[in-house]
């Protein structure tokens, strides 16, 4: 009987844990599942000491990592964040400015990606040696940064492996304002429009930015797919029994990185309205998290809570996610601060309705997060961002928490289940795995 060797998966992803960026848990959950519907999976990333100077790490994420996945840690060119002037070379000590030109010049000819485009050489470097070592059938990208979609690229133009490229940030779009932020004759759109049009398939995480893209890709539209993000029960727990002591004054909390853009002054706007007329006297908020991706508050988040001069606001700091499910089980409501976009999907949401728990969204009704949320059991959408509006919605969750019980938490998880990222990943796997062995149509 001939033995069948397991289709090969070369899975590109730079911010692989023990990253602590966001995107890290659909990484983590892209590689454990694919390893799990018989795959041989290969991660190539960098070492993890460029994340102590960048991202941050959570040590408790590299823990989740399935055994069986190899990962591969290559050299990232890294210099800019070099602090230690002992380790500059002469040319950039006497001549900072200089050096800075010359380094984004050379970046330029190699990838037109800012920091991350001199990774190409060594990724591409090493997926050649991967695919000699053990041949790869399917090579996933998953940016940002965008530099990662070209070890694919390269083993398509090569050797003939199928490649996806995983969006997690878009490159052209705008997710704010909506504008593409590229011309036609900017090496990056040009590089963008070569890799999509090499590309087996181009995965966004909301419809709206796929179809952005299927306008801006017309020749790729078939292509271009949804793979929407979702969250990890693992991460989240069992659904926790409603708090005893609610009526002793209810605990409304925020889980995540907040910045300039998340609107955390006009939550505390409506908070504070919300008291001024006799509601949620005797209840808080506890915003936990990061405070701007460099920790440097860019959002004024402390300055926003001491407007709360009654303390009812406070700030916890960030929660690795070994201890976020204790997090969750001491609140009563989620609330969900978000920027203005109808192409913002937040990674958040999918976990806060894994919850069970109320969550009140604080951001204009027109985000694509609304159409996740719609039918939650326990929604309480702000109409707007006003203070009125975002006091209404901060009452209505109260209700809901207040007369919340164990089942109707349990009734609100599985509505929620549909979003188990092993429901959305396991399907890519098995379709992914007949194409590649002729086992199955596509």
């Amino acid at each position: 009987m001939s033995h069948v060797s397991p289709p090969h998966l070369l899975y590109v992803a730079w911010g692989f844990p023990p990253s602590r960026s966001g995107g890290a848990y659909r990484l983590l959950a892209t590689a454990n599942a694919f390893v799990r519907e018989g795959w041989d999976v290969t991660v190539l990333t960098v070492p993890r000491e460029v994340f102590l100077r960048s991202t941050g790490v959570d040590p408790s994420l590299e823990d989740r990592v399935d055994p069986r996945v190899r990962i591969e840690r290559i050299p990232f060119p890294h210099d800019e964040t070099v602090l230690d002037l002992r380790q500059w070379s002469r040319f950039r000590a006497h001549a900072p400015e200089l050096w800075n030109g010359w380094r984004g010049w050379r970046t330029a000819r190699v990838f037109p990606e800012p920091r991350y485009g001199l990774w190409r050489t060594d990724l591409e470097a090493a997926a050649a040696r991967i695919h000699r070592e053990h041949p790869v059938t399917l090579t996933i990208g998953s940016g940002n940064p965008n530099v990662v979609h070209t070890a694919g690229f390269h083993l398509k133009e090569t050797a003939s492996v199928p490649f996806v490229m995983d969006y997690r940030d878009t490159w052209q779009l705008d997710m704010y304002s909506g504008r593409r932020t590229l011309s036609d004759r900017h090496p990056g759109a040009q590089w963008e429009r070569r890799l999509v049009s090499a590309a087996d398939e181009v995965w966004f995480v909301n419809e709206p930015i796929a179809q952005w893209h299927r306008e801006l890709y017309p020749e790729a539209a078939d292509r271009i797919q949804v793979v929407s993000n979702g969250f990890d029960p693992e991460f989240v727990g069992e659904v926790a029994r409603p708090r005893a002591d609610r009526s002793a004054g209810l605990v409304f909390g925020n889980i995540g990185t907040m910045t300039s853009q998340t609107p955390i002054p006009q939550l505390v706007d409506g908070w504070l309205t919300a008291r001024e007329r006799g509601d949620l006297e005797d209840a808080r908020i506890d915003l936990f998290g990061y405070l701007g991706h460099q920790g440097d508050d860019e959002g004024g988040v402390l300055s926003s809570i001491a407007r709360a001069a009654d303390g009812s606001v406070r700030y916890r700091g960030p929660v690795s996610k070994a201890q976020i499910s204790d997090v969750y089980s001491g609140l009563d409501v989620l609330i969900l601060p978000l920027g203005t976009s109808r192409f913002m999907t937040s990674g958040k949401v999918f976990e806060y309705m894994a919850t069970g728990l109320p969550i009140v969204s604080v951001h204009d009704p027109v985000n694509a997060v609304s159409d996740t949320l719609r039918d939650y059991p326990a929604w309480a959408p702000a109409a707007s961002l006003r203070p009125t509006d975002i006091a209404d919605a901060l009452s209505r969750a109260a209700e809901i928490a207040a007369a919340q019980t164990l089942d109707d938490r349990r009734a609100a998880r599985e509505w929620a289940s549909r979003y188990e990222r092993a429901r959305i990943l396991q399907p890519v796997a098995q379709k992914w795995r007949a194409r590649v062995t002729g086992s199955g149509a596509l």
